[in-house]
């Protein structure tokens, strides 16, 4: 019974990993959550070249791990812009910013992918 658990367990992940594949080629942008307590709050984005993410802020300061990096411009409502490169592989430390809103714009050639871990409590 192991034994097929094990492998049912490699197909779903097969799949999942096939379904991400077939979303990037195709340019779509979303975020899927991960996990969730009182402390923090973990989901997966995926942004496509020329599809971003819609306007919003972040009331909490996050980590940002790069499982898939590129260029990416985080443009604030009031025109102000950051391009920041996010490397394969490596973390980032990104403070809150509920103030204002932004919107996250992959300006590079292939998809980004990242997880993303948001504190919730002030610390």
């Amino acid at each position: 019974m192991g034994k097929t658990l094990a492998i049912s367990a490699a197909l779903v992940l097969a799949g999942f990993g096939a379904g991400l594949a077939v979303a990037q080629v195709q340019g779509q942008t979303g975020r899927t959550p991960q996990f969730a307590n009182d402390e923090v709050k973990v989901w997966r984005s995926v942004i496509g070249v020329g599809n971003p993410l819609p306007l919003h802020r972040h009331d909490h300061p996050r980590v940002l791990i790069a499982l898939k990096g590129g260029t990416m411009d985080i443009r604030e409502e009031t025109g102000q812009s950051d391009v920041q490169k996010w490397e394969t592989g490596k973390a980032y430390w990104l403070p809150s910013n509920p103030k204002t809103l932004h919107q996250d714009v992959n300006v590079g050639n292939e998809p980004i992918e990242v997880m993303v871990v948001e504190l919730q409590k002030a610390w």
